[in-house]
């Protein structure tokens, strides 16, 4: 089969990735892999209803999703940074084609379960994944924004990771990579902090009750954790700022942290 991977990327992150890392995915396109990316687009949603005078309120690293907040998540990420993002893959000479949750009922939502207090975010119940492999026949690289949408046409604002997370599910693929600002999970050991080469979900619910995992790291990690059933054994959060990163984690692995569901499921 056909090697494919699915990689998450946040806006800001993706931003200000070298060209040598959109180099390494036309490269990686080139030798027949087949990537994925599914982005967020957090700082330039708040950055965006901060100037239009809306406030940014988060439940536990989620964002508050009024009618008025999604109409502006929508913007920003289906809108300017989904072009952004096909049109530097399309600079470093490979071919892109943006696509929203909502494209073609893509991503099938359904409100989280405390969406009385957080509004119009939701969970992916479904993915179209005919649609991806669709375009990635045609040689496209497929770039996913995470809006959902239900069978009533209400839209939902879908944390990137947990979209990311069930495109990889319903592709079927066994690695998923999750590109951030860091170099994987860092734990304190000695006195530095040290990048975690693999973590067990066990061993990141420790690190979550402890506060050695916090903040928006959270969502990263549970999402990462959530997407490992099926086909998918195991997750790789790297830094994108690494060269040769995105080759490395797709071909050699050794880089950035491993999550696996326990102890040896990912050999």
């Amino acid at each position: 089969m056909e090697q494919r991977f699915v990689m998450k990327c946040g806006g800001s992150t993706l931003a200000a990735l070298p060209d040598g890392f959109f180099q390494e995915l036309k490269e990686l396109q080139q030798d027949g892999v087949k990537p994925v990316i599914v982005h967020g687009g957090g700082p330039a949603i708040s950055e965006s209803l901060t100037k239009l005078g809306i406030a940014s309120e988060f439940v536990n690293g989620l964002r508050v999703t009024s009618d008025e907040v999604l109409d502006v998540v929508e913007m920003v990420l289906a809108g300017a940074i989904n072009g952004e993002i096909v049109r530097k893959i399309m600079q470093s000479g490979a071919d892109a084609l943006g696509l929203s949750g909502v494209d073609g009922g893509l991503i099938t939502a359904a409100p989280v379960d405390n969406a009385d207090e957080i509004g119009f975010v939701g969970d992916v119940t479904d993915v179209k994944a005919s649609l991806i492999e669709g375009v990635m026949a045609m040689n496209y690289i497929p770039v996913i924004a995470p809006i959902g949408i239900d069978a009533s046409g209400q839209r939902y604002n879908i944390n990137a990771d947990t979209a990311a997370g069930a495109v990889a599910s319903h592709l079927g693929v066994e690695r998923m990579i999750v590109v951030t600002d860091v170099p994987g999970i860092m734990k304190e050991i000695d006195g530095k902090k040290r990048v975690l080469p693999s973590v067990t979900a066990a061993e990141i619910e420790e690190m979550i009750a402890s506060g050695d995992i916090y903040g928006g790291m959270i969502p990263k990690v549970r999402a990462a954790m959530k997407c490992i059933h099926g086909q998918v054994k195991e997750v790789v959060i790297v830094s994108g700022q690494e060269p040769g990163v995105l080759t490395r984690a797709v071909r050699e692995g050794g880089v950035g942290t491993r999550i696996t569901a326990s102890e040896g499921g990912a050999l």
